[in-house]
């Protein structure tokens, strides 16, 4: 069931051109995009794409949603919020810069986790500082900034309030059930970017 506060008006995170690619990263290869505007969708198994130590154990169900663009490219409050936590998750192929947001949207608390950042997202903010809906959280940053990763942001929503600047982006197919209940699709607040 999805909370009525769905149904308010949001801000674009990032605001994509129609031309904006959806990616298919489920295959046995990873493409290559055609554009540096991109998509990647949320509960979607990408074996091919995480198979490093990071992702040791099978996890390899991504339950976020991957926006990308050129590097700087800047990255929006979707509504009025705080910020929960900031921080750098440096090991290849994680988060780089991250920012945790609290959102009360009618009563109903929702997390959020952008993750990808560049260094100076991190910096502007300090914990529990406020933003309005529309607000440039920070941009995306480049790969010596995000991880390891071409530029884009994760976008990750979460109904428990997490106790750092961590979220599990990705998880063992056999925990999908919780995690999507935990994890809703970023697409209640970012739009149907892709059917």
């Amino acid at each position: 069931m999805t909370p009525d506060v769905f149904r308010r008006s949001f801000h674009p995170v990032v605001v994509m051109p129609p031309t904006a690619e959806v990616l298919l990263l489920g295959g046995s290869e990873v493409p290559t995009p055609t554009t540096p505007w991109s998509i990647g969708r949320y509960d979607e198994e990408r074996p091919a794409l995480y198979d490093g130590p990071l992702f040791a154990g099978g996890r390899c169900l991504h339950v976020g949603l991957d926006l990308g663009g050129p590097v700087g490219v800047a990255v929006h409050a979707f509504a009025e919020g705080r910020i929960l936590h900031r921080g750098y998750n440096p090991a290849p192929g994680d988060y780089g810069h991250v920012l945790v947001t609290e959102h009360d949207l009618d009563g109903v608390t929702l997390y959020a986790l952008f993750g990808h950042l560049s260094a100076a997202s991190t910096r502007r903010w300090d914990s529990g500082a406020a933003f309005a809906q529309g607000d440039v959280l920070g941009w995306l940053g480049d790969r010596h900034d995000n991880g390891g990763w071409p530029p884009h942001v994760h976008l990750q929503l979460a109904w428990e309030r997490p106790d750092t600047h961590d979220m599990p982006g990705v998880v063992a197919v056999a925990d999908r059930e919780r995690a999507l209940l935990a994890y809703p699709d970023p697409r209640l607040v970012a739009g149907p970017l892709y059917p």
